[in-house]
């Protein structure tokens, strides 16, 4: 079994660590974060948590016969949480039937082990394409569209642009946090959830279907611009040179507030990828507030919207994703290359993020069964 080995820093100091051996005892409440001083704590069980965890690759978890000889592997190597994915594909294979099998088991053999979970929703897009939602969903392209390219082709990704596409994965996704509560909500084996998979166009630099189209020519949504207004000193520096080169426009659509360009195209399918994640973010927390997040998958030196994930919750889109999608609670950028850099371009007033990362000599050096290199760190911080 291949696995990613991160610390999760989630609180100040390390010595304030959860002993996991206090489930049996009253819980105040459900793992949730509070803020002290500048920092963002996650508070499991009524105490700071520091997060020691490995990730799963992303079908693992799709076998509990399979994880049997893992578990013991992952207590061997001192941690207290994994990182794994649970796709809508298997919890809703017919629509409106939900199966509960891998969750309920992938639960109770974590718990088994003394570990936490931090569970990844694979639900409409995972890496950007659309490769983990279920079947009846894939075949029906009428009733569940698709994005398009700037050429009229088709692509293996729903569309943001579709009150379908979003329903139906917030139903799932109510549904996955709703059967969390029920067989969690004491035990508190579960302490955050992942929304959704680094989202993002690409190798266009935004959906170019007839839905998509007709959203780009209309006025810029009066939510955002109140947003643009309120904070306009406080935006982050890339989007407000970027508004600023366009004069500070307060109407029109995109391109009349923005400019034209890649970059306002980017900016454009973040604030809809938010839009629609931001609702399906609400479905499940209404059935089981647990912290959630929306990941992010960052940009190669030099590479233009569409060559990376566009739209997706970028340090440069931060406040359109703030704007949009307040049901989250913090973003997380995956950090493969450029640490510091990117902790840095994160590191932003009132903004929480989970910093986290697999560094290049221990993803080199890993092996089919166990990783041999070390593990790398990552910090959950809230700026003043």
């Amino acid at each position: 079994m291949r696995f990613r080995t991160w610390i999760y820093s989630a609180v100040l100091y390390p010595l304030a660590a959860l002993s996991l051996g206090a489930e049996s005892k009253p819980i105040p409440a459900i793992p949730h974060l509070e803020q002290r001083g500048n920092t963002t704590q996650l508070i499991v069980d009524g105490k700071p948590f520091l997060i020691l965890g490995g990730e799963l690759y992303n079908n693992s978890a799709t076998s509990l016969d399979y994880m049997q000889p893992i578990w013991p592997r992952l207590t061997a190597m001192h941690l207290n949480t994994v990182l794994a994915a649970v796709s809508w594909a298997m919890l809703e294979r017919s629509e409106g039937q939900f199966d509960y099998t891998l969750l309920d088991g992938l639960i109770r053999d974590a718990r088994a082990h003394h570990l936490r979970l931090v569970l990844l929703w694979f639900g409409s897009w995972k890496n950007s394409w659309s490769s983990y939602i279920p079947d009846w969903v894939k075949r029906d392209f009428a009733r569940f569209p698709r994005a398009q390219l700037g050429n009229g082709s088709g692509t293996e990704r729903l569309t943001a642009f579709s009150e379908a596409n979003r329903d139906a994965d917030a139903r799932a996704f109510a549904a996955f946090m709703r059967r969390i509560r029920e067989v969690d909500g004491d035990a508190h084996t579960v302490i955050m959830v992942q929304v959704e998979n680094e989202v993002g166009m690409i190798p266009d630099a935004r959906d170019h279907s007839p839905a998509a189209n007709a959203a780009y020519g209309q006025p810029v949504p009066g939510e955002l611009m109140d947003y643009l207004r309120e904070h306009k000193d406080a935006l982050v520096p890339e989007l407000r040179a970027k508004w600023q080169a366009a004069g500070f426009g307060t109407s029109g659509n995109w391109e009349a507030v923005f400019g034209p360009g890649l970059e306002t195209e980017d900016l454009f399918m973040a604030w809809h990828y938010a839009r629609y994640i931001g609702k399906v973010t609400e479905a499940g927390k209404a059935q089981y507030n647990l912290p959630m997040f929306a990941n992010a998958a960052l940009i190669r030196p030099s590479y233009a919207p569409g060559q990376y994930n566009s739209g997706g919750p970028l340090a440069h889109s931060m406040d359109i994703w703030k704007a949009a999608a307040p049901q989250l609670d913090f973003l997380a950028p995956d950090i493969y290359f450029e640490f510091k850099k990117w902790c840095g371009e994160y590191d932003r007033p009132e903004t929480r993020c989970l910093f986290r990362r697999q560094p290049a000599a221990f993803q080199a050096r890993r092996t089919s069964s166990m990783p041999s290199g070390g593990t790398a760190r990552s910090g959950f911080r809230r700026s003043a």
